[in-house]
């Protein structure tokens, strides 16, 4: 498995050089609202043509690994997700920034993140085949349960205004059914205009929701939108290691969901970060402090969706499915150079190009540290120092910029801004944005999954058996079950606890 010519041909300056380029620009793209890792990528794949295939596959992942990560700065200094993978890392890195600890916020999205890479590289390394062949065993039935799955975790981001929460999810799922159908090909909500007929890109929606609702308070506020510290406290490195090592089973926790929630076709990271901040949350003997400057919450999120970067290329690399939707990119730049993948990859001079390559994102995992910190710096400094009359048009341009960007359409733009002012009244009335993106996110992949399911149990006779007919589905569901009743269950125990109980006083980030 160690092969040491593998790790000499990852380790040669070439490669190096190329690790440090990938990562730094995918950084830096990636903390653009808008220009999402798929884009990141996209934008500079032409330059992996004239490369070797070894040299290309190591430039991308390193591109990929940035951009995921570089997400989170605009997550935690913007309250806008640079990338859809960084919508959980919003709810308590946000938090943290407004009280001053945005420094701390980004060391630890960082570490995080290098944590999560280095579980979905060993993913890669170890479990490719085996994973692959769990991949292939989710139908339409087990994608349906999984987004059902994930709108439960609504009760975990709207916590003391469930109603709220649903109410916005419902708002959500009803965007998500704008445009064309996906099984039946019929038009709905479209009002008879050919703007609508596209549905609503979910990066347009993500960026309007949580994008613009910032900007137009921050013209509105007089006040800076980030407390401001008297002295810089650099890096504050040592506190960031002292809450990762302290909180180090939930970073393995997460990063493991990361990496099996990346070998699941279409998830992806945002999915991933999701589920993860969920669990962290559910399993935290102080939950009430997730959604409010939790560092746990950040490492979570950020841990999860960085190792869907190792776990997205298992179906890619082993099957030729792509597992997130870089990874498509990605596969389409391998055809390009000629190369088919497949279980045969891994062997002859094509295991030489995989484990050159798996290697190569271990380094590239590493290089990110030095990097991400060193731009995180920088970016925290900048954004908490630059006047309002500088920052507002310079986001709102991004943001713009990105949603055009996705699918070269003015209408995207259009509606990036309409759904942006509703999402601003929304929140004044107390609406989250979190879950109404949860339900843009997640409303198609239930339809599609259970409209195929459907159409699957039709064909037997009994259509509603199917959804309960396979060990994975029935799994998910008592998951489901489970997900709904914890809080309760909880909430009950602790009524009943004697005053003075057992102190979780040492719980702490």
């Amino acid at each position: 498995m160690f092969h040491v010519e593998h790790i000499l041909a990852a380790l040669t300056p070439l490669h190096l050089l190329l690790a440090v380029i990938g990562v730094t620009a995918g950084t830096v793209l990636g903390a653009i609202p808008g220009l999402t890792a798929t884009m990141a990528i996209a934008v500079l794949v032409p330059l992996t043509f004239s490369m070797d295939p070894t040299s290309a596959l190591l430039l991308m992942g390193a591109i990929y690994t940035g951009a995921i990560y570089g997400g989170a700065y605009a997550a935690i200094l913007l309250n806008t997700p640079g990338t859809p993978s960084a919508i959980a890392t919003t709810f308590d890195g946000f938090p943290m920034a407004k009280r001053g600890d945005g420094d701390l916020a980004v060391t630890i999205a960082c570490l995080s993140s290098v944590v999560g890479g280095l579980v979905g590289a060993a993913a890669l390394l170890f479990l490719a085949p085996p994973l692959a062949k769990v991949a292939l065993a989710f139908g339409p039935v087990e994608y349906f349960w999984l987004a059902i799955f994930g709108l439960t975790l609504i009760s975990a981001i709207s916590a003391g205004q469930l109603l709220k929460g649903l109410i916005g999810a419902s708002f959500g799922l009803v965007l998500s059914c704008v445009g064309v159908a996906p099984i039946s090909g019929a038009p709905r909500f479209t009002f008879e205009t050919s703007t609508l007929l596209g549905g609503i890109d979910v990066v347009s929606g993500l960026i309007g929701l949580y994008c613009i609702p910032v900007l137009i308070d921050l013209v509105a506020r007089p006040e800076r939108h980030l407390e401001i510290q008297a002295e810089s406290r650099g890096y504050r490195l040592a506190e960031a290691v002292r809450s990762c090592l302290s909180n180090w089973g939930n970073l393995v926790r997460s990063s493991l969901l990361g990496a099996f929630v990346g070998i699941l076709p279409g998830a992806g990271g945002s999915i991933a970060g999701l589920v993860a901040y969920s669990e962290a949350r559910r399993s935290s003997k102080t939950p009430e402090r997730y959604g409010k400057g939790e560092p746990r919450g950040l490492q979570a999120s950020e841990s999860a969706n960085n190792a869907t970067v190792g776990g997205g290329m298992i179906p890619t690399l082993v099957l030729g499915i792509p597992g997130t939707p870089p990874d498509a990119v990605i596969l389409g730049a391998l055809l390009v150079q000629g190369i088919r993948t497949g279980p045969a990859m891994f062997q002859d001079n094509g295991g030489s190009i995989v484990y050159t390559f798996i290697y190569g994102l271990f380094i590239a995992t590493l290089i990110m540290l030095p990097i991400g910190l060193l731009i995180g710096r920088y970016a925290f400094k900048s954004i908490v120092t630059f006047p309002k009359a500088v920052l507002v048009p310079i986001v709102a341009f991004m943001t713009i910029l990105g949603a055009y960007s996705i699918r070269n359409s003015l209408s995207d733009v259009i509606i990036m801004i309409a759904l942006g002012v509703i999402g601003w009244f929304l929140s004044r009335l107390g609406f989250k944005p979190s879950p109404i993106v949860l339900g843009l996110i997640l409303g198609p992949i239930a339809e599609q999954g259970f409209v195929q399911g459907w159409m699957i149990g039709g064909a037997t006779g009994d259509p509603l058996s199917i959804f309960l007919s396979g060990p994975l589905a029935i799994t998910i569901v008592v998951l489901i079950v489970f997900s709904l009743f914890y809080p309760l269950i909880v909430g009950h125990l602790r009524r009943r606890s004697p005053p003075g109980g057992p102190s979780h006083g040492n719980d702490i980030p």
